[in-house]
């Protein structure tokens, strides 16, 4: 696992659009859109992204900067092999590729909420879709980069995505007066960013490798420089060293008992020897004494 930090920059009228489709989703009770909306309500700073930059270092796990989109980061490096997963909430991380994706890793144990593992490939079949059909899919169903078509969910985009199998197409056919499009709908673009999102280069890909957490460097940040509690702080640090430590590699005898190996073959456990005259006296008493 690994970590990419993205600078996150939410013009103000977007927070303002998020914050009003908030009050919106609490009213009606909706927990999805309330969770959804919320997160975007959130002003990350870029000193927030230093200091989670420098924890993690701190903490020994290594840290990618994004030059765009952290999932689209993300999906690179699953595709090139250097991780095995992309973990988020975020389902954009499908869109862009990522072959595996996790979701649920970062809940708390007290949810009980099972790990998801998604497989792209698996989708794409399971669906009888395309990538590029996929991708369409996505946007209709709404997305972070434009506007959907106000009453095209996800069961409606699958339907007109199979019948008409691209965004022209549906563009084409669909009923304008009841269903309203975006007016200058921007999802070419945000096809174009799903299909060629700005990445690193392979070769500008830093090693991917874990260090030991730097103890007096944590307290100093987390203790003396933002207040945390010294003895949480410790405790954190002693639970770090004992995940890293379970985390190194053993020898397969460390899993299973060695058998000493022997050219003779196996015999069968016997039978023991039953005395001849109780198995007689057995018989005899099954057949009401009768002889």
């Amino acid at each position: 696992m690994m970590i990419v930090i993205q600078y996150l920059q939410y013009s103000y009228s977007r927070r303002a659009d998020a914050t009003e489709d908030l009050a919106q989703a609490v009213e009606t009770g909706n927990k999805e859109d309330i969770e959804k909306f919320s997160k975007r309500t959130v002003k990350v700073t870029k000193q927030h992204n230093e200091d989670c930059k420098r924890l993690l270092k701190l903490m020994g796990v290594p840290v990618i900067e994004a030059p765009s989109e952290a999932e689209a980061e993300c999906a690179a490096l699953c595709k090139s092999g250097k991780v095995y997963a992309v973990a988020s909430e975020d389902m954009d991380s499908l869109t862009f590729g990522a072959p595996r994706f996790l979701r649920h890793l970062m809940d708390p144990s007290s949810k009980k909420i099972p790990v998801m593992e998604f497989e792209v490939s698996k989708i794409l079949e399971e669906l009888n879709l395309t990538m590029d059909q996929f991708i369409d899919l996505c946007i209709l169903s709404g997305c972070d980069y434009c506007d959907s078509i106000r009453g095209i969910g996800g069961q409606t985009a699958l339907k007109l995505i199979r019948q008409h199998g691209s965004i022209e197409n549906i563009l084409e056919n669909i009923n304008k007066e009841r269903y309203q499009i975006p007016e200058d709908w921007p999802y070419q673009e945000a096809r174009q960013l799903f299909k060629k999102p700005i990445v690193l280069a392979h070769e500008e890909e830093p090693e991917l490798k874990w260090t030991a957490s730097d103890e007096e460097g944590l307290i100093t940040f987390l203790v003396n420089e933002n207040g945390f509690n010294s003895d949480r702080v410790t405790k954190a640090i002693e639970k770090i060293k004992a995940a890293k430590n379970k985390s190194s590699q053993g020898r397969l005898e460390s899993f299973f008992k060695p058998v000493a190996n022997s050219s003779m073959p196996i015999k069968r456990k016997e039978t023991p020897n039953i005395n001849a005259k109780e198995t007689s006296a057995k018989k005899s008493r099954a057949r009401g004494g009768k002889k």
